[in-house]
């Protein structure tokens, strides 16, 4: 019975895994585009 059990939870593993691969995207990440650059310049300095 316990290796019956093993193949079941890896069976489910897989099947887990395969549904996350083929699902839509769950990630929410804010849709920024392009960011100015505010730092400062490296023009007149000189390099250590």
């Amino acid at each position: 019975m316990k290796l019956l059990s093993k193949i079941q939870e890896n069976i489910q593993e897989v099947w887990k895994n395969i549904l996350r691969i083929f699902s839509p995207p769950d990630d929410d990440y804010p849709k920024t585009g392009i960011q100015p650059f505010e730092g400062e310049s490296s023009e007149g300095k000189e390099n250590l």
